[in-house]
């Protein structure tokens, strides 16, 4: 190799050892005759000597090393003097006595800082459009290291509990899975198209159906929607199915990766078995199917409090089946009016008049324009229900119950991150959600699964599937870390049958599922064991615990927020033959309509 020793591992046990190092230059300083060369790689930094007095053609080389060449060094480990120990690096007890000097690649100043600190000031944009500069940082290529580590530890957990990883198609069926599709065209079959698969479903189903038993992969999926923080074009997922279980076997094997991850990441281990709630209860008390239960502020019902209110703005709401809900958002009671105004605003994009609310003093005083509708015994009862103390703050939501509880479950996030120590720091709380609905209505009035239609009926509600569907629960469940959502799973319905009643549900024609689904109730009719499992978003996970705000950061080369890989400019025009070797014609929109 071109090096002895990399930049990172050298200590006071090497000192005397001769060395050659190869790495990037971080830094040049020239004090008098004495040149200082901070040489990077990946594994760490390390300081280089050059008397030149000694060394007078090392030094002269020296001289013109800029940032980010490219250079080897031959020299010997030495210890630092006492007065020069740098704490902060690994490397801070010894430093390296330059003897020569090669150049081996220069480089023009980088486009942007590649320190640490300065980095995270430049524009985004910027530093993907250079990503390969961008990945030089330590704190970037940390990442990607503990991205690697949680992957090892994932794959040897599952194959402790005897998983087979198995590889699934890229190029599969257009099938309905909740986002558009990535389109493919095949030359050999003029018309038609491949399809970059959303999830592997129907593979893992398969798989089960084939006898495999028990099967996971770090599946790469792909979908065309539109992005946010924690959403990408392709991304990565931990997928898994088994067969002849239930649900509970399922949170068992997830628990157990879950807690492998993190302690691969560096963080303690969760207590297992992860804490459960019912997708009702969460809706009910965090406003939200992804409930971040690392702060108290939960939803209050108080519409038998104000059942017989003179309260008109209530007593309305209560009269058409509505309900009436608050939050106590303790400590908030001084917050800015600009701040309640934000709020307010918030509630009417929601669907809702506006917002009401109780500022409660320091000496315990109510100041509301809406408390002078409330009775004595109003009063008291919501004190007692919402635990309220000098310096809340209880804001009120009156309407549908389908739209107070997304409403305050989103103020309750705000509320949070406008309080001090709302939220504790360095905080992993993790919660499966159960029971979701099988369906939810659409805004057309139709259904559509919430999960995906090939998810299995709770055993309980089978007699509601053609009278009430929209109150029959689904054998689904999604895992929550922090109010994020990393991943969703079911049981899977494995009778054809079923199957195929689910499908006529959902309006979907016999032509249209026998040619989309076609080969999947075929399946089902040869003996498909009970199965069930679960897909996970890895790429999430890896960012949380990481401490980063988007996936982006954890992903080598990401896309922008428009889908666009600004290093490669991709996606990007072809020429017309490969175009005509596929039978594409373009139509192109206006480009004021773009």
């Amino acid at each position: 190799m071109l090096r002895t020793h990399t930049c990172g591992e050298l200590s006071k046990e090497h000192i005397g050892t001769p060395v050659v190092l190869c790495g990037w230059v971080d830094t040049v300083r020239d004090h008098h005759g004495i040149v200082f060369i901070d040489l990077r790689d990946r594994y760490g930094l390390v300081q280089v000597t050059i008397d030149a007095a000694v060394s007078p053609e090392a030094a002269d080389l020296s001289h013109h090393a800029r940032t980010e060449w490219v250079i080897r060094v031959y020299g010997e480990v030495v210890a630092r003097p006492d007065d020069m120990v740098n704490a902060r690096l690994i490397t801070g007890e010894i430093e390296i006595s330059g003897a020569r000097v090669e150049i081996l690649n220069q480089s023009p100043t980088p486009p942007f800082p590649l320190d640490d600190v300065k980095a995270e000031k430049v524009n985004e944009e910027l530093r993907m459009a250079n990503r390969y500069l961008d990945l030089r940082r330590g704190s970037m290529q940390a990442k990607l290291a503990l991205r690697h580590k949680m992957t090892h530890a994932i794959r040897s957990h599952f194959d402790s509990l005897g998983f087979i990883e198995v590889e699934t198609p890229i190029l599969s069926k257009s099938t309905p899975e909740g986002a558009r599709d990535y389109l493919v065209p095949n030359r050999v079959s003029p018309g038609t198209f491949y399809a970059l698969p959303q999830a592997p479903q129907q593979y893992k189903q398969l798989l089960m159906i084939a006898g495999l038993d028990k099967y996971f992969q770090m599946a790469r999926c792909f979908r065309d929607e539109d992005l946010r923080a924690d959403r990408q074009p392709e991304f990565t997922q931990i997928d898994m199915e088994m067969s002849f279980v239930e649900a509970d076997d399922i949170y068992g094997v997830i628990d157990g990766c879950l807690a492998a991850s993190m302690e691969a990441a560096g963080h303690p281990a969760p207590e297992l078995p992860l804490p459960r709630m019912t997708w009702e209860k969460a809706m009910n008390e965090y406003g939200s199917d992804k409930p971040d239960t690392r702060f108290e502020i939960k939803l209050n019902d108080l519409s038998g409090v104000f059942r017989e209110t003179s309260f008109k703005v209530f007593s309305s709401v209560l009269e058409s089946g509505g309900v009436i809900k608050a939050i106590n958002a303790k400590g908030l009671g001084a917050v800015p009016i600009r701040v309640i105004d934000e709020w307010t605003d918030l509630a009417r994009q929601h669907g809702m008049g506006g917002l009401a609310y109780i500022r409660v003093q320091e000496d315990g005083t109510w100041k509301s324009p809406i408390i002078k509708f409330f009775s004595e015994s109003e009063q008291e009862q919501v004190k007692e229900l919402m635990g309220i103390e000098a310096g809340d703050l209880v804001l009120f939501a009156a309407s549908k119950r389908s739209v107070v509880n997304p409403f305050l479950g989103t103020l309750r996030l705000h509320a949070a991150e406008e309080g001090e120590g709302i939220i504790p720091e360095d905080t992993f709380r993790f919660t499966w959600v159960t029971d979701f609905p099988l369906f939810e209505e659409t805004e057309e009035g139709g259904m559509r699964p919430t999960h995906h239609p090939f998810t299995a009926p709770h055993p309980d509600d089978l007699d509601l599937l053609d009278s009430q569907p929209l109150e029959v629960r689904a054998q689904a469940y999604d895992v929550v870390l922090n109010g994020v959502e990393l991943g969703s799973g079911s049981i899977r319905i494995h009778d054809s049958t079923l199957q195929d009643r689910m499908f006529q549900l959902l309006k979907i024609e016999k032509a249209e599922r026998d040619s989309r689904f076609g080969h999947l109730l075929k399946a089902l009719s040869y003996g498909a064991p009970p199965h069930g499992g679960i897909a996970l978003g890895f790429d999430r996970l890896a960012m949380l615990m990481a401490g980063g705000e988007t996936i982006r950061d954890v992903i080598a080369f990401p896309k922008n927020h428009k889908g666009i890989d600004l290093m490669m400019e991709a996606p990007s025009p072809v020429d017309q033959k490969q175009l005509d070797d596929v039978y594409i014609q373009l139509v192109l929109p206006d480009r004021d309509e773009t």
